[in-house]
């Protein structure tokens, strides 16, 4: 029978004595600190165990978490659509990470004072830190578990808690209990150490890599000629971009023309992501999330927790109007839901607008890079509702229901991922949209054949390429207040965006 230790013997940091704050730097020092120290009591506990040390307790550490309380409704900017408390009361999250999230927790917490005056409070949570998460993301816990044959690990160290992350603030679900602070950020920090764990698993990257414009593709033939621009672009200095990092981390300087490492991955990873970046990560991540709304839903899943400015679509659809030629482009204004992976958590009676800042910046971009302006922009762009669907081959059965549908929703295009990834983006309040490409226009008969198909990804995805990168340009532009869009925000938000 293994060795159990009783609940009772628990051993933990010295505890915390609550601190106040009405400098926002401060704070998240503070914050740093905590969490840094609680890390590492779990890290050098887990480190002696395995290398033989006696066991004499449980180790348990928690997540250091922030606090705001308020008596009064502030004098909040009314333009902001975050930076403020909806009502008098006090607010909370746990925190994790504050390193690679220290400039947003300034932000947010900067605001926060601003706007109601007040000071906040850090302090430790009732939450434990999950021994996995306190090795931070691409760990290998398991690996070193071979010391703990006769005692489960989970008896000696918390392990992640599924039962309690979720995403019911980001959905507007949660309800406080009784006497119970309400929610200050839209994700708990073992949400986000959840997250950031699957990130590096599909991604081959680091969370700190990722930039806060955000590309999604689903066609290698974009990343290969985003990798191609990239490379040049650190060849020739730069041009205000840091480096370029691609799976594996792989890292190569501006003014380099080789990466710092000669090291390659064996095998690409399921959605590999690579980065172009920027000071205060106002660069630009591209992923190959590959087809189909899972690959869509999953990926924003997670890269939401990193708070982004702005995620894109590009990629190809098929052309459902006669007008309609190969290699025209198509701005989503609205979607047509038929994807099925959000209807638990967004139902699909609920509308996803088009964000005005996000359709500005794209229409500019596709007159911008291929001359056209005014009334000619309509000889290669329609806008309009794309339709998003989860069967890849749905002209092969009866066609009259999606046709039908597609007719009464005044489609102008269907894929497999748009929807999903800007209704995604509406829940979780990141400014989204959809440029695509029309690659065929299967009511119409016209379907490329190969030689086609060769030319045309050759003359088209570079363009349409240079649009989706010129889009995110002008929206890293932007002051962020003014991106992040009040249509976003339900009647109950959280403080943090």
């Amino acid at each position: 029978m293994s060795k159990r230790i009783s609940p009772l013997d628990v051993s933990s940091p010295s505890p915390y004595a609550p601190k106040t704050f009405d400098d926002p730097i401060k704070a998240v020092d503070a914050l740093t600190e905590l969490y840094e120290r609680n890390t590492a009591f779990l890290i050098e506990n887990f480190t002696a165990l395995a290398k033989g040390a006696p066991i004499t307790s449980r180790y348990r550490a928690f997540y250091p978490q922030v606090s705001i309380e308020t008596t009064s409704f502030g004098h909040i900017d009314t333009r902001l659509s975050y930076g403020h408390v909806t009502a008098p009361g006090i607010y909370t999250t746990t925190v994790t990470r504050p390193k690679l999230f220290r400039h947003y927790l300034k932000q947010q917490l900067g605001l926060l004072m601003r706007n109601h005056g007040v000071p906040v409070t850090v302090s430790e949570s009732s939450t434990p830190i999950p021994l996995h998460f306190a090795f931070g993301e691409g760990a290998h816990v398991e690996a070193s578990a071979a010391a703990f044959m006769d005692i489960p690990m989970r008896d000696l160290f918390d392990t992640p808690d599924l039962n309690t992350t979720d995403d019911e603030i980001a959905n507007g679900e949660y309800i406080p209990p009784p006497g119970e602070p309400s929610p200050l950020a839209p994700f708990t920090a073992q949400r986000i150490d959840y997250s950031l764990a699957r990130l590096s698993h599909y991604t081959a990257t680091g969370a700190q890599h990722f930039q806060n414009f955000v590309l999604f593709t689903n066609y290698q033939f974009y990343i290969d000629e985003f990798c191609a621009w990239a490379r040049k672009l650190m060849a020739d200095g730069g041009d205000g971009y840091t480096s370029f990092v691609e799976p594996g981390n792989i890292i190569t300087h501006a003014g380099s023309s080789q990466p710092e490492t000669d090291v390659t991955l064996a095998r690409l990873p399921q959605m590999p992501a690579y980065h172009l970046k920027m000071k205060g990560h106002a660069g630009i991540t591209m992923i190959n999330i590959g087809v189909g709304p899972s690959n869509a839903k999953t990926i924003t899943d997670h890269v939401a927790v990193l708070r982004p400015h702005a995620w894109l679509m590009l990629g190809h659809c098929a052309g459902l109007r006669n007008s309609q030629r190969l290699g025209d482009y198509v701005l989503a204004h609205a979607y047509m839901r038929e994807d099925h992976v959000l209807d638990d958590d967004l139902p699909v009676w609920v509308p996803i607008p088009a964000l005005a800042e996000v359709q500005v910046a794209l229409e500019a971009a596709v007159a911008e890079i291929t001359g056209y302006e005014g009334f000619e922009l309509k000889r290669i762009m329609r806008t309009g509702t794309v339709g998003t669907i989860d069967n890849r081959n749905w002209e092969l059965r009866d066609q009259r229901g999606p046709v039908k549908r597609l007719s009464q929703a005044r489609a102008i295009a269907l894929d497999m991922e748009s929807a999903t990834i800007a209704a995604n983006g509406f829940r979780f309040r990141v400014p989204y949209g959809t440029l695509l490409c029309v690659s065929d226009k299967p009511l119409h008969g016209e379907l490329k054949l190969p030689g086609m198909a060769t030319a045309f990804y050759r003359t088209q995805v570079n363009q349409h390429l240079q649009i989706g990168i010129r889009a995110v340009q002008k929206l890293a532009a932007m002051p962020p207040e003014a991106l992040h869009s009040r249509k976003l925000r339900s009647f109950f938000e959280t403080a943090f965006q």
